[in-house]
């Protein structure tokens, strides 16, 4: 098994990170180059969580083997040999313990080669690479030139910054006399420098991860809880899908006045056909039905615009098309989130124990949901089963996040020993459980990442840094996510090793270093660092969990003008009421096309049969000979037994079912049927609270 643990997680990891790619990406509409920028730095921090906890495993046997030959070399002198030989007395001698190979061993000098590697792969990612990426993403430009010039200009700014400092830092080591820094030591102050940043970063989103994971589970477990809060979100989302429409129309305008100004034989135009492209095909087809291909340009009578206008054009379409797309998608997916809630709320009052939805999937069940899935499994997992299991995984969660803001609080005193992931290493260590220990080793720094990384996932920077599932996330948000776990994976993997005492730069102990603190180097280069913020700056994670127990980011933000989801407060309960309201006319609109598919089914199965019937007789009477037709049959009575059919009630009754004419559904407070369709406008009555004013005349100019 020599190494092929190592391979086995190698493959895994490659595998979880292009699935998470999947789910937020776009392999067919996004750009290769942004998809594998992401990939690679997703799949190199998801390697470092995975492959430390062999590491660890492989050190603690080198430390054994370390131990075995100390204890059993001889240090006596033959003078004292000599005496112990004439004494009567004669020593007790202490057999060491074997040391056993675990099963996960890691042959010499793979290690940190595989760390160097890594390590130097990501940080030239996440400083270098995928900020220009990103910048050539973003760009409007319509060649790779273009892009690429756009992109440095950009970073220019980014990338000078370093410079300046590296140049400062180069010049203060030069001039100081007592300082004589070789290219290792240089290196390691910039290693210090990036995973001080890193742990800045690190103990912020720590602090509201230890916290907001273990009361999300608990909250999912109270359904009416969590229904509420979809209303909440229902009604956000609702505003910020209007307001997308809106500016998709705004652009889309721009580029159909740009288009009809441009015509086909002007040297712009190939930029206005890129641009069209992009654009949403309903929108393709109606500016391409005003378009007059055959009017010539003069440059004397009309003002074009510049190549730098359409290339600022041309983002602005990437971006609202995007945007529109992403509401969209995330519009449908909330509604069915709150419909299920809503059926669940209705179902756990049900004496027959069978789960029943109000939309049955229109797909035919698989052989999970006939056999194992049935109704009454499902009732039993969601009216009952689901809230408990919650309730558990967030004590047990709770119960981590305690444990992991106690260690970061003790973790530098080794004697005693105070941390506990440190003392449950160590017990295992004694007994060289190396399976206990790798287990442990990775459940902890699983329960870190989930904290950050789901952190990560959750905030939103306004609308240009958004984490979306369902393939809705654009390629800005993909590199920087990329980004921000290349800077923060290293010194959580630092703050692990401190954790559990196998960091000597934190422990000041004496022991066999792990492969990948000896990458990082020594920080006792840096003893401010080192003996000062790496071990006092992690206390803060108390301040930040109370704060963030106690919510106080969320009414901050609340009273500062963006709306956040608050008990207590008139706007949430108004946002509510909105949300609801919004969810009962989504559920009506879709009960309608639902009846209406459900008649036109119901008229096929009763009508079908007689028509074809009708049909078959008529082609057979237009086949007979006409003089043998004429003389049994009347041209009149041939019309009339022609369309008798049609003329009948029955028939007439089919024909308004498949015309499909509903009434409108009015309330009492609104007259409009629909307020969802955009373009039918909307009641001053029945105005989104959430909006800052009426948007009953957005599309006028359109």
């Amino acid at each position: 098994m020599s190494g092929a643990a190592l391979g086995i997680e190698i493959v895994v990891v490659f595998f979880l990170a292009l699935f998470l790619l999947h789910q937020y990406g776009d392999f067919r509409k996004q750009q290769r180059m942004v998809l594998f920028g992401t990939l690679l730095a997703w799949y190199l921090c998801f390697l470092i969580v995975f492959i430390l906890p062999l590491d660890v495993s492989t050190t603690i046997y080198k430390q054994c083997k370390i131990d075995h030959e100390h204890t059993s070399a001889p240090t006596a002198s033959p003078s004292s040999n000599h005496t112990a030989a004439n004494s009567s007395v004669t020593p007790t001698k202490s057999v060491p313990t074997p040391c056993y190979k675990p099963w996960s061993y890691i042959p010499d000098g793979i290690m940190p080669v595989f760390w160097r590697v890594v390590y130097w792969t990501s940080q030239c990612l996440t400083w270098l690479l995928l900020p220009f990426m990103q910048s050539y993403a973003r760009s409007g430009g319509f060649s790779i030139t273009g892009k690429i010039k756009t992109a440095l200009i950009e970073n220019a700014i980014y990338y000078g910054t370093y410079l300046l400092i590296f140049g400062s830092l180069l010049i203060y080591v030069a001039v100081h006399p007592e300082w004589h820094l070789s290219w290792y030591e240089l290196q390691t102050i910039g290693i210090t420098a990036a995973n001080t940043w890193g742990l800045f970063l690190l103990v912020l989103l720590l602090g509201y991860g230890l916290v907001e994971i273990p009361r999300s589970y608990w909250n999912a477990s109270r359904h009416g809880h969590l229904l509420i809060k979809t209303y909440f979100k229902a009604s956000k989302l609702m505003t910020e899908k209007a307001d997308a429409e809106e500016n998709l129309e705004d652009v889309m305008e721009e580029v159909r006045k740009v288009s009809e100004s441009i015509k086909y034989n002007h040297p712009l135009r190939k930029y206005i056909d890129t641009i069209l492209r992009k654009c949403p095909v309903d929108y393709q087809e109606k500016m391409g039905r005003n378009m007059d291909d055959y009017e010539d340009f003069d440059d004397k009578q009309n003002t074009y615009p510049s190549e730098k206008s359409l290339v600022k054009l041309h983002k602005q379409v990437i971006y609202a098309v995007q945007r529109h797309n992403r509401t969209r998608v995330q519009w449908q997916i909330l509604l069915q989130q709150a419909i299920h809630l809503e059926d669940v709320a209705k179902n756990e009052t049900s004496s027959t124990h069978q789960f029943v939805h109000s939309f049955p999937s229109s797909e035919p069940a698989g052989w999970f949901s006939r056999y194992i899935y049935t109704p009454t499994v499902e009732w039993y997992w969601e009216c009952f089963l689901k809230r408990w299991f919650y309730r558990l995984l967030s004590v047990v969660l709770t119960l981590f996040s305690v444990a992991v803001v106690w260690s970061e609080c003790t973790f530098f005193s080794t004697r005693p020993v105070l941390s506990l992931f440190a003392v449950f290493i160590q017990l295992a260590e004694r007994d060289y459980n190396y399976l206990y220990i790798e287990m442990a080793c990775f459940i902890t720094i699983f329960f870190l990442c989930t904290c950050v990384y789901s952190t990560v996932f959750r905030i939103r920077v306004f609308n240009y840094y958004y984490l979306a599932s369902h393939h809705q996330t654009d390629a800005y948000s993909l590199q920087f996510s990329g980004m921000l776990f290349c800077r923060l994976t290293p010194p959580l993997c630092l703050n692990f090793l401190g954790l559990i005492h196998m960091d000597s730069a934190i422990s000041h102990q004496q022991k066999e270093q792990t492969a990948y603190t000896s990458i990082m180097g020594s920080m006792r280069v840096l003893s401010f660092i080192a003996n000062g913020f790496y071990i006092y700056y992690p206390i803060l994670i108390v301040i930040l969990c109370i704060a963030t127990y106690f919510s106080l980011g969320t009414r901050c933000l609340n009273l500062l003008g963006f709306q956040q989801f608050v008990g207590d407060s008139e706007m949430t309960s108004d946002l509510i009421d909105e949300g609801k309201e919004l969810i009962r006319r989504e559920k009506r609109k879709r009960q309608r096309i639902e009846d209406g598919e459900n008649r036109r089914r119901e008229w096929k199965e009763r009508y079908g049969n007689q028509r074809e019937d009708y049909t078959a007789r008529n082609r057979s009477s237009h086949e007979m000979k006409e003089t043998s037709y004429s003389d049994t049959v009347p041209p009149s009575n041939t019309r009339q037994a022609k369309y008798s059919r049609a003329g009948s009630r029955a028939e007439r009754d089919c024909i308004e079912l498949l015309q499909d004419a509903e009434p409108l559904d009015f309330n009492a407070d609104s007259l409009t049927d629909d307020p969802l369709d955009a373009e039918s406008g909307r009641h001053a009555g029945g105005r989104y609270l959430s909006m800052s004013s009426s948007r009953s005349r957005i599309f006028d100019d359109v």
